[in-house]
């Protein structure tokens, strides 16, 4: 089974259609998309409407939830650019969409961990801000989830790591954004290094999972220029360099 894996696309539609043409030059079984869609300065309704069509295995990311369910004064800015944008269709489609969802019996897709859409996984942030998570961490937060390859995005940072009991996690990383801020739960901030929209591909071989991460050029000046001119230069700064601005 080859499985081409898709995260934090957060409604930027040119770096979804260049990974799209990547997937189908390479090849996969199935395309699945780990959350976190639309919300964003750039392209959210446009969006939907792709990956409506598409319909790949997809489920909710904190920022579907948080787009169906925050009163309108609570949602940040780019929470806020999606409400406003999507149509009441796309928002029932969004509403259909689980949180977890079980590929086969042996791959589970989650968004952050398998028992929340908001705890980071394979990464952690202290008082330094955001680092790799250990081990132990990482175990600590897999549970009892049981599936030999577990899928989840979040963090927007692609890595793998093989716990010894056998269950592989994947994060894809990001396909729309490449570096971010936030203050919970405390401030910190993710940076890949380049605009290179990501995501991965997985092939079952023998007993093994073959892991393989891409990264993919596309006009990331155009989504840099359409957020700034919608007010967000955070988000141009990030999409242009794949790094936050320097204070």
């Amino acid at each position: 089974m080859r499985i081409a894996a898709i995260s934090d696309i957060h409604g930027n539609l040119p770096a979804l259609e260049a990974v799209l043409a990547d997937i189908a030059k390479r090849g996969a079984d199935v395309t699945v998309n780990l959350g976190d869609i639309l919300s964003g300065p750039l392209q959210p309704r446009a969006t939907a409407e792709r990956l409506m069509a598409l319909d790949f295995p997809t489920i909710a990311g904190n920022h579907e939830r948080q787009v169906l369910t925050h009163a309108v004064e609570r949602m940040g800015d780019s929470d806020r650019f999606a409400y406003d944008e999507i149509t009441e269709l796309q928002r029932a489609w969004l509403r259909s969409l689980p949180s977890t969802l079980r590929l086969t019996p042996d791959v589970l897709l989650v968004h952050g961990t398998p028992s929340s859409d908001l705890v980071y996984w394979m990464e952690s942030v202290d008082d330094r801000g955001q680092r790799q998570a250990s081990y132990e961490e990482v175990l600590e937060r897999a549970g009892d989830a049981q599936a030999s390859l577990i899928l989840c995005g979040h963090t927007h940072v692609p890595r793998s790591v093989l716990l010894d009991d056998g269950r592989l996690i994947v994060n894809p990383g990001s396909v729309g954004l490449q570096a971010y801020s936030d203050v919970h739960p405390l401030p910190h901030k993710a940076e890949n290094g380049t605009p290179h929209a990501r995501y991965v591909i997985i092939e079952r071989i023998g007993q093994q999972w073959q892991v393989e991460h891409i990264a993919v050029a596309y006009n990331w000046d155009e989504m840099s220029s359409l957020a700034n001119a919608n007010g967000r230069p955070d988000w141009a700064h990030a999409l242009a360099t794949g790094r936050m601005p320097r204070q």
